[in-house]
């Protein structure tokens, strides 16, 4: 019985990195899984935009102006979209940092 509680005491650690390490495994799977419907999103969204923009009458072919107003209109959107995110990165990154060195100065 001494060496099952051995054991059983030496694989504990062992046990709690695997357990750590399988919920990272589960969580970095998840960030992924949430950043592609995201992005699927964003491209759905940019689509229905610019159809409703760039095609005025529906056909069984695009015209090659469509075809370019399409284009342009998606780099246009995507340009936007990157300038509002990096933006948005921006301003959340200083708050935290300010409301870290804020709450350092009173400690």
């Amino acid at each position: 019985m001494s060496d099952f509680l051995k054991g059983g005491l030496s694989s504990a650690p062992s046990a709690s990195v695997d357990m750590a390490a399988k919920k990272q495994a589960i969580m970095d799977q998840v960030k992924n899984e949430i950043a592609m419907a995201n992005a699927q999103e964003l491209i759905n969204v940019g689509n229905d935009r610019c159809y409703d923009k760039c095609i005025t009458k529906p056909s069984t072919s695009l015209s090659s102006s469509d075809e370019t107003c399409l284009s342009r209109c998606m780099e246009r959107y995507m340009e936007a979209f990157n300038i509002v995110s990096r933006t948005y990165i921006a301003r959340v990154t200083r708050e935290r940092q300010n409301a870290t060195g804020s709450s350092a100065e009173f400690l």
